[in-house]
């Protein structure tokens, strides 16, 4: 039998197999891909003045240690609804930063796999009755007043996944 979200179905393997079981109806979409950059200002030169992108937003996030800027890929919906796609640029504030820890290692690259969720603590709860671990105790700041957590990457095949609850 196959998954399909709200309708109760279980994949043949289970619903953890599925991806859904109870986290189903708070996964929205998958917001955004984040990129670790070295220079915020030559990577955003790079996906605007050559890719074409928009800039969506920009800001300096001091909790986290990033200065960082979304992206939109694709034109913008007329209706005022969200861009189609959304790339996140994070550049490090500081050599200390998880950024700049991340550039150290691994050099500039996708650094993490963001999904919307309508309820971060929800899903956060769920997925630590499941035996996964998360970064955080409770939700941070993200971008533009979001609520973020993140699934350690042991725990989700290597990627560092983020879950992301829109701001108001």
């Amino acid at each position: 039998m196959s998954a399909t979200p709200g309708q109760g179905q279980q994949h043949a393997d289970g619903p953890e197999a599925a991806g859904l079981g109870d986290l189903g109806p708070f996964l929205l979409a998958v917001d955004h891909v984040g990129i670790a950059v070295p220079d915020l200002d030559a990577a955003l030169a790079f996906h605007q003045g050559v890719l074409g992108n928009r800039l969506v937003h920009e800001e300096v996030n001091a909790e986290q240690g990033v200065r960082e800027a979304m992206i939109a890929v694709g034109p913008a919906d007329p209706g005022g609804g969200p861009p189609p796609t959304l790339i996140q640029l994070l550049a490090p504030t500081g050599p200390e930063s998880t950024i700049a820890r991340f550039i150290d290692r691994n050099g500039p690259g996708l650094q993490q796999l963001a999904y919307r969720v309508s309820d971060v603590e929800a899903v956060s709860a769920l997925l630590r009755e499941r035996g996964l671990r998360l970064l955080y105790d409770e939700p941070r700041r993200g971008t533009a007043g979001s609520r973020i957590n993140f699934i350690h990457p042991k725990d989700a095949g290597g990627v560092l996944v983020e879950l992301v609850e829109p701001a108001g």
